[in-house]
């Protein structure tokens, strides 16, 4: 899970001028961006929590389709929910993946990413791009990003990593605490997961 949260979060730091640029160019700036940071900052490479928090709630959220990827994560559930219910699934599960990010950030080290075709056609609202992250010594861990055209450009709302896609990955778990306690139990875990980090302001 963890490795499944570096390679997914790696990709949204990015300029919000990148929204312009189509989903394989948009991949490739990003992560470079990203990648070069991290090297280039030392504080940032061994962890800084602040930094990477600050880096994260600048750039990451422009990108997300928060609101899609909640949807999809809490799946036939997602229907049930009041309005107000749903702004609170949304804000819980943005605030945990950006709680993810600041935790991660140094382990991004001495990787580099090759954007492979993209399963899309000129005119499609939704691609599949598809990535190889590489670590010295290590074997290519291939990486899908399932996009969508928005307004605002285009934004991700799932990963999937070695088949494994990270949305159904908390469906199942969202899926047990829904059965077991509802709706609102659900918002609740969800809000005590990311307590310690709204608190410290750290992750």
């Amino acid at each position: 899970m963890r490795r499944l949260f570096l390679l997914f979060l790696v990709f949204f730091a990015a300029p919000a001028l990148a929204q312009e640029l189509g989903p394989e160019e948009l991949v490739k700036k990003v992560t470079d961006e990203v990648l070069a940071a991290v090297k280039s900052d030392k504080q940032l490479a061994a962890g800084d929590k602040q930094k990477a928090l600050k880096l994260a709630e600048e750039k990451i959220l422009p990108l997300i389709d928060f609101e899609e990827a909640t949807r999809l994560a809490v799946g036939r559930a997602w229907r049930e929910a009041s309005p107000e219910q749903k702004k609170k699934l949304v804000g819980e599960f943005r605030s945990m993946l950006v709680r993810t990010y600041s935790n991660a950030i140094d382990a991004y080290q001495g990787q580099t990413m090759k954007v492979l075709p993209s399963r899309h056609k000129p005119g499609d609202s939704e691609a599949t791009v598809r990535n190889q992250y590489i670590r010295p010594g290590g074997k290519p861990v291939p990486i899908d990003y399932q996009m969508r055209k928005t307004d605002q450009g285009w934004k991700i709302y799932d990963i999937t990593v070695e088949g494994i896609s990270l949305v159904l990955t908390y469906r199942s778990e969202f899926d047990a605490v829904v059965k077991q306690q509802g709706i609102d139990g659900l918002i609740k875990r969800l809000t005590e997961k990311n307590t310690p980090a709204k608190l410290s302001g750290k992750g």
